[in-house]
């Protein structure tokens, strides 16, 4: 298992039970639907990958404290972490969230059923969205394993694909 202060991109799998609408700070009230997501997001800076270690413990209802898009999603009784894929010491977010939408591969692996979240959790760069949906979960959470596969074995670093058990 990856050391908590590592760095690098992580990709959270989130169940959500049933639709919801969330006040999403600054993006105002979102309508979720029932299904999958999966947020892309970065762990450079303090703490590294003990930031996915903080969205388990507030989707958990251990933390109160919300600092970004998904901490809101998180906070949502109906939603759980049922996976998370991390790619250490690679800065992929984007580029892992565009594969997971179908935007950047000739393998689609299920694309075509998943839709980005406008907005959401995106605000530091050009893209659309890093949080992308999926109503059933299995092709999702395979999506997740292979999109951090490709990015270990073209950049030679370690992919971890850990579930809540």
């Amino acid at each position: 298992m990856t050391e908590p202060t590592a760095e690098g991109t992580y990709t959270l799998v989130l169940e959500l039970a049933a639709s919801a609408t969330i006040e999403v700070g600054a993006l105002g009230a979102r309508e979720f639907a029932p299904g999958w997501y999966a947020y892309s997001g970065s762990a450079f800076g303090p703490g590294g990958f003990a930031r996915v270690e903080r969205h388990r413990e507030l989707c958990a209802g251990e933390r109160d404290a919300r600092h970004w898009h998904v901490d809101y999603l998180l906070d949502h009784p109906d939603v759980r972490v049922e996976a998370v894929g991390r790619t250490p010491d690679e800065d992929v977010e984007c580029e892992v969230s565009r594969l997971l939408a179908g935007e950047e591969s000739d393998d689609r692996g299920g694309a075509d059923e998943r839709e980005r979240v406008p907005g959401f959790g995106a605000s530091d760069c050009d893209c659309g969205s890093h949080l992308v949906y999926e109503a059933g979960g299995e092709s999702l959470r395979r999506a997740v394993e292979r999109v951090h596969r490709t990015y270990r074995k073209s950049m030679c670093s370690r992919v971890e694909i850990n579930s809540q058990a």
